[in-house]
């Protein structure tokens, strides 16, 4: 394919190592750019047989997208596709991480992964347990003046999804800040007052990773969480990813989560080669 840059798209294709961060709006070909940038680098940096340029994105559907770009322009440098650099999701990193030494973070070496469907049906029945189980909490929150019909519509499915939306953020919190659910459960102790929805939130995201453990699996929250926590038990898992990615390339930088950027950050070290690319006007994260 034919690639053109444009002037500020060759500063961008002038670095050669270190930091570099590039805002990048929604056309500017950030695609195109960072996937010429990667072959540059794979013809030119001096790699190691053994060594890759990372390239990270947040979608599935952009590995491949990736992968084609960067394979064609390493064609055109008369080099052989597919050597050299490797294509991921920062899911798909955090798996490779963790599957160097599951026995590290207390998983089996034939752990599972949950898909988003799967992990969303147990979470489903651990919320519908939790309301078999608290039948009449809901009568604090509905408000006296409900009609009947009205307050049958509330029980039936607006507190359902209520609690259900908050053990969805609960979970997603509590494992974005590496807590356990016996971590979570001793600071709403430790506040010294009755928080009832937080608590719902608790006890299912307890009930959630008991599940879990009982099927040996882990979900696409804990894959993120294990990693990093494999990358701050062992230096030498540090140092050999470190080895294996001297550069790394991040795309839609604005989606990472904090124990992504984290993970990243380990893997590149205080002197890496690290280039983030991202539009903050579309961040999905706080």
């Amino acid at each position: 394919m034919t690639f053109r840059p444009r002037p500020k798209q060759e500063e961008v294709l002038a670095y050669r190592g270190g930091k570099m961060a590039i805002a990048a709006v929604p056309g500017s070909g950030k695609t195109a750019t960072l996937s010429y940038l990667a072959a540059k680098l794979v013809a030119e940096a001096g790699l190691d047989e053994d060594q890759e340029v990372l390239i990270v994105t947040f979608a599935n559907s952009a590995v491949d997208h990736f992968a084609r770009q960067v394979g064609s322009f390493v064609r055109e440098r008369g080099l052989l596709p597919n050597l050299g650099y490797h294509v991921c999701t920062l899911h798909s990193l955090a798996h490779e991480i963790v599957r160097e030494r599951p026995g590290l973070v207390g998983l089996a070496e034939d752990f599972a992964i949950l898909d988003e469907g799967e992990a969303g049906r147990i979470l489903q029945e651990a919320t519908a347990t939790w309301l078999r189980t608290h039948p009449n909490l809901a009568e604090d929150y509905l408000d006296p003046l409900l009609s009947e019909q009205k307050r049958r519509e509330a029980l039936a499915k607006g507190w359902p999804d209520l609690i259900k939306d908050v053990a969805v953020a609960v979970v997603r919190r509590a494992k974005d800040f590496q807590l356990e659910p016996e971590q979570l459960q001793e600071m709403i102790a430790a506040y010294g007052q009755e928080l009832p929805l937080l608590q719902a939130g608790c006890d299912i995201y307890a009930d959630y990773q008991r599940a879990l453990a009982y099927r040996g699996a882990v979900d696409f929250d804990d894959l993120i969480r294990l990693a990093l926590e494999a990358l701050q038990l062992e230096p030498h898992l540090r140092e050999r990813l470190h080895h294996r990615w001297p550069y790394v390339l991040e795309d839609e930088a604005q989606d990472s989560s904090r124990l992504q950027e984290e993970i990243l950050r380990l893997l590149v070290g205080p002197d890496g080669n690290w280039v983030r690319v991202g539009d903050p006007n579309q961040a999905i994260y706080d």
